[in-house]
């Protein structure tokens, strides 16, 4: 008697982690080569968009899926939900815009974005609300005016940010605005970087001031002076998020004319390094120096060993003290008889009617250009003496300010649950209620001071480098869970650079301005002549600064 043959149960199928779902639809498809599909969606309507696309092709392309305003809480998976609508940003190359280029991104909002825009920490601008009908008309108009949204989003080159007076600055070391746009053009959008492991910064900037935070850029040239030539110190592996680091230098000289190459160099070594690949959440550059092992002479030895040219060692740099770097209010310019107007955008929230009119006032009263900053803030240059106090009433009409307040100048906020699947809490509306609140309860705070908002850990509102960084969290009070925020105090860069305490202290929204009016009128009574917050931070404990927080404050008891 034969026995019968049985077949082998089949294998269960392995279930992919995130990292290996993203590599391997990387390497299936290049999204810029893809632009038609999106097109093809667009004609069939919203219905015929496939997840893949959804969440996480359309990101080369600069998109993200909005929320329905509940956050990640709302969701599943760590995600929140998407809605059919859709938000797009437009790179801008070190911040440098004319005025019709500003025109057209308003124009966009205003017919397609339901007349909402945001300035970014990169110095794009994002539009909210688009169809997928209407997402090829603003990929063809940004295009059309010079722009892009390649590369605003994705395992790539983001917009590569510098300084928005470059050319301008009375006291820049140089203007690094050309350096900044070629680079931008070697490797943003460009196919042979389409597939990073992870999302990859770049800044160049001449500017004393730093003002483009190279201290926190996946990779910085700052400018830097040996005898009679001005080239540029390299740093690498800066980031935030929620393991933060601080950029390292590399001991080598960089001289103007061979930049290009050693950031090419660099994005090549950060390509090819398989072992960031394996998990999303540890892919970023600076987890060579966090997990890996590798030190600034490895990393510079590598380099090395991809350039033609020798490099030659480096000079000190000059670096800043932690001063305001958004270049809001009136500066003269280093042309005579020239000012450049910076206005301090609250959270970076615009209208398209005011990104319009702005581009007109430009256009009227100035030379045709708006330059966006880091601090989601922008500024209209070559403002001639003659029309200055004319600018300035024009823009107080639009419903910008030039000369805010310390509370208002300082404040940073992320997109929050208003749009983000990955949010915790709201972010801007907060933030501009707490900064009321701040003016009214201390008027004439005389303190630089940055109050960064951040609606989740991933610190897209950048609160590790601030004065007082919020992070976004829930806490149950009265049955429901509410909007509270974990509290990080004594953030700096620059001679002191270092990253804010999690002083273990949260409160719900509504006891937030409590608790940082009574911090604030510590500081404000007890401080040393001329000590300013940072330091005064720095010499307490977290206990200390906790109980400051608590006083006067009831806690709100977590429930279970």
């Amino acid at each position: 008697m034969t026995t019968p043959l049985t077949a082998e149960p089949a294998a269960k199928p392995v279930k992919e982690t995130k990292a290996q779902k993203s590599e391997r639809l990387k390497l299936e498809k290049n999204p810029w080569e893809a632009l038609d599909e999106i097109r093809e969606f667009a004609r069939q309507g919203h219905s015929s968009v496939i997840p893949d696309w959804a969440e996480f092709y359309f990101k080369w392309w600069g998109i993200y899926t909005q929320g329905d305003g509940a956050g990640v809480t709302g969701g599943s998976g760590g995600h929140g939900k998407s809605t059919e609508f859709f938000m797009l940003r437009a790179g801008i190359p070190n911040g440098l815009a004319t005025s019709e280029q500003i025109r057209a991104i308003g124009k966009l909002s205003r017919d397609h974005g339901r007349n909402l825009a945001d300035i970014t920490t990169r110095q794009a601008i994002q539009l909210h609300w688009l169809t997928i009908e209407s997402v090829p008309t603003a990929i063809e108009t940004l295009f059309s005016v010079g722009l892009s949204p390649k590369g605003a989003c994705g395992d790539v080159v983001r917009n590569v940010t510098g300084c928005p007076l470059a050319g301008l600055h009375a006291h820049e070391l140089i203007d690094a605005s050309p350096l900044a746009k070629a680079i931008a053009r070697e490797v943003n959008g460009n196919s042979e970087f389409y597939n990073l492991p992870r999302k990859f910064k770049i800044t160049v900037t001449g500017c004393p001031l730093w003002c483009s935070y190279p201290e926190i850029d996946d990779i910085a040239l700052t400018a830097v002076r040996r005898g009679d030539e001005v080239g540029y110190s390299v740093h690498v592996g800066g980031g935030l998020s929620n393991q933060p680091h601080i950029a390292i230098k590399l001991d080598a000289f960089i001289h103007e004319n061979q930049a290009v190459a050693v950031v090419r160099a660099i994005t090549e070594i950060f390509r090819e390094q398989q072992g960031l690949r394996q998990s999303r959440d540890r892919a970023r550059l600076k987890y060579l120096f966090m997990n890996e092992g590798w030190t600034a002479e490895r990393f510079l030895e590598v380099l090395q060993g991809k350039l033609p040219f020798q490099l030659d060692p480096g000079v000190a740099d000059p670096v800043p003290q932690d001063v305001f770097r958004d270049h809001a209010g009136v500066h003269p310019q280093k042309q005579p008889g020239f000012y450049s107007v910076g206005a301090s955008v609250l959270n970076g929230r615009v209208t398209g009617e005011q990104l319009i009119a702005v581009a007109d006032l430009a256009d009227e009263y100035a030379g045709g250009e708006v330059r966006t900053t880091v601090t989601q803030n922008f500024i209209i240059p070559n403002v001639p003496k003659a029309n200055l106090q004319t600018v300035l009433k024009r823009l107080s009409e639009i419903g910008f300010t030039v000369e805010g307040t310390n509370f208002w100048r300082g404040a940073v906020a992320c997109t929050g649950t208003e749009f983000c699947k990955l949010a915790i809490t709201e972010t801007k509306g907060f933030a501009r209620w707490l900064v009321a609140e701040m003016e009214a309860r201390i008027p004439g705070f005389d303190q630089q001071l940055t109050v960064h908002v951040t609606g989740c850990p991933n610190s897209c509102g950048q609160h590790w480098i601030a004065d007082i960084g919020l992070e976004g969290k829930k806490l149950k009070h009265e049955g429901k869970l509410t909007d509270a925020w974990s509290f990080a105090l004594g953030g700096a860069l620059g001679q002191h650079a270092g990253f804010a305490r999690v002083v273990n202290y949260r409160c719900v929204s509504a006891q937030v301005p409590d608790a940082l009016e009574y911090l604030l009128r510590s500081y404000l009574g007890t401080r040393n002549r001329d000590q300013n917050l940072c330091s005064w931070f720095a010499a307490r404990t977290n206990d200390e600064l906790r109980s400051l927080l608590e006083t006067g404050v009831q806690s709100i008891p977590v429930e279970a």
